[in-house]
Order: C-alpha cells, then sequence, then structure tokens
C-alpha cells in the first residue's frame, strides 16, 4: 500500500505546473525512498525527471515498489480543486487501479476525496549517467524566466556562452540580434514573476513578494560559475521557457553544460528535484 501526505498541495500543483506542457502520460515510481518520475516528451528532444523524497511526506508509507501510470491533464484537473494550503494525502492499494487523492482544509474542516483512474503505461527507465561537467551556472530562477521571455522576441534558439568573466545568452532572428551577460558574483533578481498565472489569480499577484521561498523583493540570487573549461552551446527557446515553469519551486536554477552533452537544468527544492535534459542544437557548420 502507498500513502502519502503532503503538508501543502501547492508543491505537487507546482511540479506538475513544471512538466504538464512537456509530457502527457506518465509512470510514477513510489518506493521506499519517495516518489519519482522520468518521461521524454513527444518529439524525444527533452527528458523530464521528478523526484519527492520520502522525508518530503509525513507520513510516508510504501510497503512495495509499484508503478502507478497516470495522465498528467488528468491530475492537474484533480489538483486545481484543491487550495495550495490544503492538506495533500496520497493513497493506492497494491491491486488497486485507482488513486485516491484527499484534500483537506484545516481552517474550515472542509474534506475532498477523488478516486482518479490510472492507466497501464509501458515506458521505458532511461538510465541517466553520472556526467562531470565542463560548466555550471547557478542563478535565480527568475532571472532564468525572464532571459528566455525575453529572448524568445528575438529568436528560436539562444546560444549560452561560459566563461571566467560571466555567462552570455544570445538570440538571432528576423528582426535582429540580442545579448544578455551576467557576470560572476553579480545579483539577479529573486523575485518570480507570475505571468503565466489565471486571471482568477490576479490578487494574489499584487500582493506576492520575493520568491518560490518568500524572499524579499530586494533580495538577491549571485551568479556563480564553476568551470572547467569554457563552453558554448545553442539550444531551443521553446524548451527553455517550458523548463523556466519550475521557477516557483526553486529560488535558484543550476545549468550543468559540456560541450557536446545534453544541457541539464535543475530546480532543487527541500527533499527533492526537478530535472530537465537538452540535447543542444547543431551549429550549420556541424555534420
Amino acid at each position: 500500500m502507498l500513502e502519502a501526505r503532503l503538508s501543502q498541495a501547492a508543491l505537487l500543483k507546482k511540479v506538475l505546473d513544471s512538466v504538464r506542457e512537456l509530457v502527457t502520460d506518465v509512470n510514477f515510481d513510489c518506493s521506499e525512498e519517495g516518489i519519482r518520475m522520468q518521461a521524454m516528451d513527444n518529439s524525444h528532444v527533452a527528458l523530464s525527471a521528478i523526484e519527492i523524497r520520502a522525508e518530503g511526506f509525513d507520513p510516508y508509507r510504501c510497503d512495495r515498489p509499484m508503478s502507478i501510470g497516470m495522465s498528467v491533464a488528468a491530475l492537474t484537473k484533480i489538483l486545481k480543486t484543491a487550495a495550495n494550503e490544503d492538506v495533500l494525502t496520497i493513497k493506492k492499494d497494491d491491486d488497486g487501479d485507482s488513486l485516491g487523492l484527499i484534500f483537506e482544509d484545516s481552517k474550515t474542516d472542509r474534506v475532498a476525496e477523488f478516486d482518479m483512474k490510472l492507466m497501464d503505461i509501458d515506458s521505458e527507465h532511461l538510465g541517466i549517467p553520472d556526467t562531470s561537467y565542463d560548466a555550471v551556472i547557478r542563478l535565480s530562477s527568475a532571472e532564468f524566466a525572464r532571459i528566455t521571455r525575453d529572448l524568445s522576441n528575438v529568436g528560436d534558439s539562444v546560444r549560452i556562452s561560459v566563461s571566467k568573466e560571466g555567462v552570455s545568452f544570445s538570440a538571432e532572428g528576423d528582426i535582429g540580434k540580442a545579448n544578455l551577460t551576467l557576470k560572476q558574483g553579480s545579483g539577479t533578481a529573486a523575485n518570480v514573476d507570475d505571468e503565466e498565472e489565471s486571471e482568477d489569480d490576479e490578487p494574489k499577484k499584487k500582493k506576492r513578494k520575493g520568491g518560490a521561498s518568500g524572499s524579499k523583493d530586494d533580495e538577491t540570487v549571485p551568479v556563480r560559475i564553476e568551470m572547467q573549461q569554457s563552453v558554448s552551446l545553442t539550444f531551443s527557446l521553446k524548451y527553455l521557457m517550458n523548463f523556466s515553469k519550475a521557477s516557483p519551486l526553486s529560488r535558484e536554477v543550476a545549468l550543468h553544460m559540456s560541450n557536446e552533452v545534453p544541457l541539464l537544468c535543475e530546480f532543487a527544492f527541500d527533499d527533492g528535484f526537478v530535472r530537465f535534459y537538452l540535447a543542444p542544437k547543431l551549429d550549420d557548420g556541424d555534420e
């Protein structure tokens, strides 16, 4: 039997929001260590990986390893009925064909229960080798979201170049060129811009301050670069914009890069992470 309780439904809602544009039907692999998910997008260009460790739940019980197949869209619809502060409990019997979701509002004693139908999904678990990357760039997730959004107005691709002095993001399109450089140690805004929220959330946007961890408006996240050698790679901005939807989960994003190796884009949070892997685009001169 699986039983996992989250003190706030907001965490799972944010995790699902970060991948719902990339994956459709997925298996959540549950074990005594926690809950994991790994899936490729339909174009087999990007890989999404999620982990919420057992320590992130209270309580957490998983009697034996199980794989739970479900529609991301269906789960997202059910989670929309929960308030962010609701206590969320997930339950599944060993031989059950549905997933139980219980939302509890401690202030009003309101309890909502859902049984979501599950799916049989054939999926291959890809082994991701441990890689020593040539460069790791850490910056605020809010700044990363802003960069990808701004550069998408100029072109479809972005070249990310890393040196000891800093990291530059450049794009080129029909209307011209754009280049943005962040220097080692410079501060980037920690405030997450929630433009993607619905109109119903407008009052919340005006009141909200700080990033995902409740930081102050004027708090900044320094750019930190660890580099073995310079790296310059080109990626699809469409995918990077989708990755940036994980920004509400973490104040900081880590970009792991090596020449001719897929980018690892990681958003770490308490007791878990969301990771994305994206293959670089080939330059015109490459075969």
